[in-house]
């Protein structure tokens, strides 16, 4: 198994370099980020890019709840741990994807994100829903619920 170790933002990534699970979605591609595998089959909030997006987000086969999001953002903090509960508690159901609005400010732009805490629910790649602040799980839940039509 070949690894690097990369630092993106404040933290340090382990990118897999020639290891996937055989039959795995990763099989084909040249690198794996262990965090990334590690956040699909654990059931927490993706991390996405703009280089990324479409490819977790438009392109997913269930609806995605994307978080744009800053280090600095006070009920962004406060919204975080909810997020990362609910992206347990609706595995398989609803993907939960996180944008950092400094990091990646295309994909803001293009869905011309002002605010945040911005939370906005896609489905076959479309967006269906939005929610500008910080908001109770029950809030959240009830929004999931009417995305996925429970």
């Amino acid at each position: 198994m070949e690894w690097a170790l990369a630092r993106i933002g404040n933290s340090f990534t382990l990118i897999i370099l020639s290891w996937a699970p055989p039959g795995s979605k990763y099989a084909n591609e040249g690198t794996l980020s262990l965090k990334s595998f590690l956040e699909d089959a654990m059931g927490t909030a993706l991390h996405t890019t703009d280089a990324n997006f479409k490819k977790d987000v438009l392109d997913s086969n269930v609806p995605v709840l994307v978080d744009f999001w800053a280090e600095w953002c006070g009920p962004c903090r406060m919204v975080a741990p909810v997020l990362d509960e609910l992206a347990k508690e609706y595995d398989g159901k609803i993907k939960v994807a996180k944008v950092n609005v400094d990091e990646n400010q295309q994909v803001s732009m293009d869905f011309h994100i002002r605010s945040i805490p911005t939370l906005l629910f896609f489905k076959n790649g479309q967006m269906v829903k939005q929610l500008i602040g910080a908001h109770p799980k029950s809030k959240l839940v009830s929004e999931i619920q009417e995305v996925i039509g429970n």
